[in-house]
């Protein structure tokens, strides 16, 4: 703070050293050689000047205690300055940069909201002609109408993820943390992809025992069915198994899905977790869109849970899902 005081009020006591300078030579080049004068002359001016200065922090250092501490709550701008004339101005201007400020976030967050409740609706009307096409195709067997079920997959999975990305901004509104039979949420994950796992000829192994995990059981779902996803996609034409299991430490309980699938390049392994990141792989897979595991960690970081996964290039992906005591 005393600091800034200084460079700020550096160039008033330059002039006044320079002025100070000038009075005394002008003095000696008059043949005035009085040195007493001369010095009581100085002293006088660096008399007022430190009296100045010195008036000049009193009435000024809130001021300069706000410009050189940080901003801890946007409420600040409401405490009490100096009552001098600059001190007023900066309190003046900063209470109306906050209520612009609270406007600003409060049309935000309205269209937000606008645009939220927008893509639920949206979501929820194309899931109605999705329905309409299983029902109309489910009396068919034939080759074209599974490349249709196979589609309206795709579409389903899609705009659940457009669903689940939308309501994670809301997420405080939308879980309930309760003893969640983990098994029970791994099978269940396994019926509603069974047309998935049949098509691309990768089927599950289980080995899990009763375990209950403290969770959202509707969020965990989701996050079980974007890894189980990945691991069948990466999986499909190299290996015809992903295994399910379960381990115990001392930390928590912990559900592994394993894949003997194309793996992971060690350049990409830091930055699956990103949004919209592909990869390497993503240039071969089409349908990736970086966003199932982003969500994944995201999900899993509002749970309280802990997402690690651990890769090799052309050998496959563990994946672990951390359930903390």
């Amino acid at each position: 703070m005393i600091k800034l005081f200084f460079r700020d009020q550096f160039p008033l006591i330059l002039i006044n050293v320079i002025q100070l300078a000038v009075i005394v030579t002008v003095l000696w080049l008059s043949d005035f050689r009085e040195v007493s004068l001369i010095f009581y002359i100085l002293f006088l001016g660096i008399f007022f000047l430190t009296g100045y200065l010195v008036y000049r922090y009193i009435t000024l250092r809130k001021f300069y205690q706000v410009l050189t501490s940080p901003i801890a709550r946007l409420e600040e701008v409401f405490d009490t300055f100096d009552a001098a004339p600059l001190s007023a101005a900066l309190s003046n201007l900063l209470k109306a940069q906050h209520r612009l400020y609270i406007e600003e976030i409060a049309v935000a967050n309205s269209k937000k909201n606008e645009h939220m409740t927008f893509i639920n609706q949206w979501v929820h009307q194309m899931k109605t002609p999705l329905s309409v096409i299983e029902l109309i195709i489910q009396d068919y067997d034939d080759e074209q109408i599974h490349s249709i079920r196979e589609e309206t997959d795709k579409l389903e999975k899609g705009l659940e993820m457009v669903l689940y990305a939308a309501r994670l901004e809301v997420f405080a509104q939308d879980f309930h943390v309760k003893p969640v039979p983990l098994k029970q949420a791994v099978e269940q994950v396994i019926r509603d992809n069974k047309r998935l796992f049949i098509k691309n000829r990768v089927y599950p192994e289980l080995n899990l025992s009763e375990v209950t995990v403290e969770s959202d059981g509707k969020w965990l779902a989701f996050v079980i069915n974007q890894i189980m996803t990945n691991a069948v996609k990466y999986s499909a034409g190299k290996s015809d198994k992903i295994y399910i299991s379960e381990a115990r430490t001392k930390a928590g309980v912990q559900l592994l899905i394993e894949d003997e699938g194309v793996g992971i390049p060690k350049s990409d392994i830091k930055r699956v977790f990103d949004p919209f990141f592909t990869g390497e792989n993503g240039r071969v897979y089409r349908e990736s869109t970086g966003m199932g595991l982003s969500l994944v960690r995201d999900i899993c970081d509002k749970l309280g849970h802990t997402v690690e996964i651990e890769s090799t290039h052309g050998k496959g992906t563990l994946l672990k899902l951390i359930f903390d005591k």
